[in-house]
């Protein structure tokens, strides 16, 4: 998401005038017909044209600096932060039909209690490993803060701000609504002071009277060991600042983490196969089995069939907000090898004719086909 202040390659600050002057020597210099049709000056010129559209409007220009382009699209509604959009006309209405009395009690002069600022999400994806020991990481969150200049009064330094001529001071006006039951009075945020009461006699050069600003803020995230797919980390006051001087919301962390090739995770326990030869399936022996730290040494017992899942305790995941870690199992895979010598040729031929278990076995299982045609 490209900032549309780089894109006319003016400050935050910068006058209208500068705007459209920045505009039409960008517009010429990438014009398809100075650039021969090139694709990536086309890009450049709708680029420019989307940012001198927000920015060359007052009020557009005033919810980007507040919410980012997220504002721009539609992402961001009244209801997002903390009212409750146009339900109070409605409600209005229906309280005006009966008389002012319980308009009195329903709307009186403008909101200035503290409101929890809004929460922001934000996706990670770790490695594997990441995920299972843990780890510290920098993520960079587009946030609004209070305006540095203006320390959040809106007003330009060393000016000052009056009560609104219009509303007096409430932040609200009456206006005469027409419908098939007669006339209303409806009460509504005054538009000469967009609700706050106040007028001031300059804005802020910096967030042009919002009294907050956007910024990219760098903050330090200590994800614990044992975090999986879909785990949530919060961060307390880390979200967008309060209103009237309310809490900051928080900053939730999202987690993705990629597979690996070796382990594959159930919650906190670990899975993966292991080959072995047929002598150490059949003679049994000691294998060597990874874990997530090192080499461990195991004795499998003889005559292990392919397919056997042994388990190792405690060598799998630590437990989010629990102690321990889970198991670790594996699978062996007996490994058939494809070429022999005539020397191994010779052994197996003996080990065959001398395997009465195995004739039994394989007796045992054609009489048991054979029944099923009898």
């Amino acid at each position: 998401m490209k900032d549309f202040y780089d894109v006319l390659e003016v400050s935050r600050d910068a006058s209208y005038e500068e705007i459209r002057k920045s505009y039409k020597k960008l517009a010429k210099k990438y014009h398809p017909d100075l650039n021969n049709g090139d694709e990536e000056a086309e890009k450049r010129l709708k680029e420019i044209n989307v940012a001198y559209e927000i920015l060359s409007d007052e009020q557009k220009r005033k919810t980007y600096d507040l919410y980012g382009e997220d504002g721009i699209n539609g992402n961001f509604s009244e209801g997002d932060f903390g009212g409750f959009g146009g339900f109070g006309d409605i409600f209005g209405d229906i309280f005006d039909m009966f008389g002012g009395g319980f308009r009195d009690s329903y709307s009186g002069s403008k909101n200035v209690s503290p409101t929890k600022g809004q929460d922001i999400r934000y996706d990670i994806t770790l490695d594997f490993r990441e995920a299972v020991f843990g780890v510290e990481r920098v993520v960079n969150v587009r946030r609004q803060e209070v305006c540095s200049r203006c320390d959040g009064t809106g007003a330009e330094p060393g000016t000052d701000k009056h009560t609104c001529d219009k509303c007096r001071g409430s932040g609200q006006v009456k206006v005469q609504s027409n419908s098939p039951f007669g006339s209303f009075i409806r009460v509504v945020s005054c538009d000469k002071c967009d609700g706050t009461g106040e007028i001031l006699d300059e804005p802020c050069h910096k967030c042009h009277g919002i009294g907050k600003e956007v910024v990219n803020k760098k903050i330090n995230v200590k994800i614990p060991a044992g975090v999986d797919n879909n785990t949530i980390i919060s961060m307390k006051g880390e979200g967008h600042s309060g209103e009237n001087g309310g809490p900051s919301g928080d900053l939730f962390i999202y987690v993705s983490v990629k597979e690996d090739s070796v382990f594959k995770r159930s919650g906190s326990d670990l899975h993966l196969e292991i080959p072995i030869t047929y002598m150490d399936a059949v003679l049994g022996g000691t294998i060597k089995v990874p874990t997530l730290t090192n080499l461990v040494d195991y004795e499998i017992p003889k005559g292990t069939q392919g397919g056997t899942t042994f388990k190792l305790k405690n060598e799998g995941v630590s437990r989010i907000n629990k102690e321990g870690k889970g198991d670790l199992y594996f699978t062996v895979d007996i490994i058939v090898p494809k070429k022999i010598n005539d020397e191994q040729r010779e052994l197996l031929e003996t080990l065959r004719e001398k395997s009465e278990n195995g004739k039994e076995e394989k007796k045992g299982f054609f009489n048991k086909f054979k029944e099923l045609f009898e």
